[in-house]
């Protein structure tokens, strides 16, 4: 019997063989990467290129990703299926049409926000949150028609319960923790995380250890049973895995995810103004390698083995399979 699908909601490491190896022996079949977090369009591009010299050198390891079928592929022939995301809307400026552009580029995930007021919505660490924005509607309804799934990761609550209502697809949270269990500025609240869940949206967990209970120290079973407990409120259906693993990044990748171009002074974000870099990650879950100590993990808090395998990647693949794609009629 093949091993159940294991799916990385999203991942920002400093990419090498090394990881792609791990992804291998960790039997990641896909992962959501971020390739933009201030990048203007043409920056962009470049980074899409980047890839496809990686998938080109190490077209034993990886292959691009635009479809679910894509995963598929990548079983069968023992690669990770890597898919596309922003985590702001920088790439597409301040032009509509390049949604559809960047799409075709290979584009499947973007942020309305990072953090910031954007022109789109209004991210989590504003102190006032006027919601989607004229533009951010009208770009809601233009990622709706092309397949271009509205992440809401760093906005605000309620830009994010506008944009889960206002969307006619699922939106998703790729990579957050309930507000409840740890509340990190940028975990989600039950009304937020009711509004992208009651809407068929989805919702990733992520390791990162600023969103964790205990940070660092954060346990296994902790980490688990927070799981089990929100399949219990919201359906297990909804739930995935999105580690936010940001591996062998250097500190100066931190500055520029919160600093990026909009500001000459040090923005700390949710870390200690003493150890402004990366926290250490937390001892079960250090690379790629170690997705099976979270499946593990699950089962030992009582969830059955079809819950799991929703969890670790089944939910992920249905919802690529149904948001990847043009609306039709479109």
């Amino acid at each position: 019997m093949r091993p159940a699908l294991r799916i990385d909601g999203l991942q920002y490491a400093n990419w090498s063989e090394k990881i792609f190896r791990q992804l291998r022996d960790g039997g990641v079949d896909a992962i959501h990467v971020t390739i933009s977090y201030h990048e203007n369009f043409r920056e962009t591009v470049l980074n899409f290129e980047k890839w496809n010299r990686w998938f080109e050198q190490y077209s034993d390891l990886i292959m691009k990703g635009l479809w679910a079928s894509d995963i598929d592929k990548a079983r069968e022939t023992g690669r990770t299926a890597v898919f596309f995301g922003f985590q702001n809307p920088s790439p597409i400026e301040d032009d509509i049409g390049l949604v559809e552009i960047v799409h075709t580029l290979g584009a499947r995930f973007m942020q309305l926000t990072y953090n910031n007021q954007s022109l789109l919505a209004t991210g989590c660490y504003e102190a006032e949150d006027t919601g989607i924005t004229r533009m951010g509607k009208q770009v809601i309804k233009e990622m709706n028609r092309v397949g271009l799934v509205v992440d809401m990761s760093h906005s605000a609550d309620r830009s994010t319960i506008e944009a889960a209502d206002l969307s006619e697809r699922p939106i998703a949270i790729t990579h957050a923790n309930p507000h409840d269990w740890s509340p990190a500025l940028r975990n989600k609240k039950d009304d937020v995380i009711r509004a992208v869940t009651s809407n068929g949206g989805m919702f990733g967990f992520s390791v990162y250890p600023h969103h964790l209970k205990d940070k660092s120290a954060c346990t296994l079973q902790s980490f688990c049973e927070m799981i089990a407990r929100t399949a219990d409120r919201y359906g297990v259906q909804h739930l995935g895995i999105g580690t936010d693993l940001c591996q062998d990044q250097p500190d100066s990748i931190v500055e520029w995810m919160r600093v990026g171009r909009w500001t000459k002074e040090i923005d700390y974000g949710e870390g200690s103004k003493s150890a402004p870099g990366f926290p250490p990650m937390p001892s079960w879950f250090e690379d790629n390698r170690d997705f099976g100590n979270i499946e593990d993990g699950l089962r030992s808090v009582g969830m059955n083995e079809e819950e799991v395998a929703a969890v670790m990647g089944g939910n992920w693949y249905r919802f690529f399979d149904e948001n990847f794609g043009a609306k039709s009629g479109s």
